[in-house]
């Protein structure tokens, strides 16, 4: 498994003045995954935005659709919160509203949409650089929102490197690709960040998803993982 301690720092790597967009499967993913890049990013005006890219609704049962939206409202306002205590001077978050557990295939309407929109986000904002949960991660969400990056990543106009990040996989990708750490982020707004995230880490809406004890402790920094062979590595 690669460490903290072998990869490059990002601060001494091509893309040290990126300006990013992190996309997130579910919201808590931007904090265990990102959340010292959010943070730093976002310190040195680099963060050009976080999307989130599914509802959240699959997180906990719902008797009907009232109760659904309930849940999709929390988890909105959760983000926001997170957001808020990683990065508060970072833009305004978007929401894809991707069905949890449920997305769809490139091609479908839902897909093209949010690549159209985040597109278009690359381009206002200048986005050179996109971070996500990585390819080989053990969940569909997790897997369609880094094809959703790559997808990005082609129709960009200029330039756009995708990074990935782990959330639930036990190892960082095969050795196509290459190991890049993050500037130092104080650990305490990512800690809050994630307490945000009620509904994940508490038992307050009853049973549901309960987020592990281990993704309760982060390292001050975040690893990211660029493919080697797009860059000429």
């Amino acid at each position: 498994m690669t460490s903290g301690v072998s990869a490059q720092p990002l601060s001494r790597s091509q893309w040290a003045t990126a300006r990013w967009l992190v996309l997130a499967p579910h919201a808590d993913d931007e904090t265990i995954g990102a959340g010292a890049l959010i943070a730093t990013a976002a310190r040195r005006g680099r963060l050009a935005g976080v999307a989130f890219v599914t509802d959240g609704a699959g997180s906990h049962p719902h008797a009907d659709g009232r109760s659904r939206a309930m849940l999709v409202a929390l988890r909105r306002r959760e983000a926001e919160r997170a957001m808020r205590r990683l990065a508060p001077a970072a833009p305004a978050v978007t929401f894809l509203d991707w069905p949890d557990a449920a997305p769809p295939a490139e091609g479908e309407p839902a897909f093209e949409r949010a690549l159209s929109r985040l597109s278009a986000h690359c381009r206002r904002e200048r986005v050179d650089a996109v971070a996500v949960t990585a390819l080989h991660e053990p969940h569909c969400d997790h897997e369609a929102a880094c094809r959703l990056a790559y997808a990005l990543q082609k129709r960009a106009f200029l330039p756009l490197a995708v990074f990935e990040y782990l959330v639930w996989a036990d190892g960082p990708p095969d050795g196509s690709y290459r190991a890049l750490r993050t500037g130092v982020a104080p650990t305490g707004p990512r800690r809050l960040a994630l307490a945000a995230h009620r509904s994940q880490t508490t038992p307050l809406e009853g049973e549901g998803f309960r987020l592990p004890t281990r993704h309760f402790k982060s390292p001050p920094f975040d690893l990211l993982y660029v493919r080697s062979a797009a860059h000429g590595g």
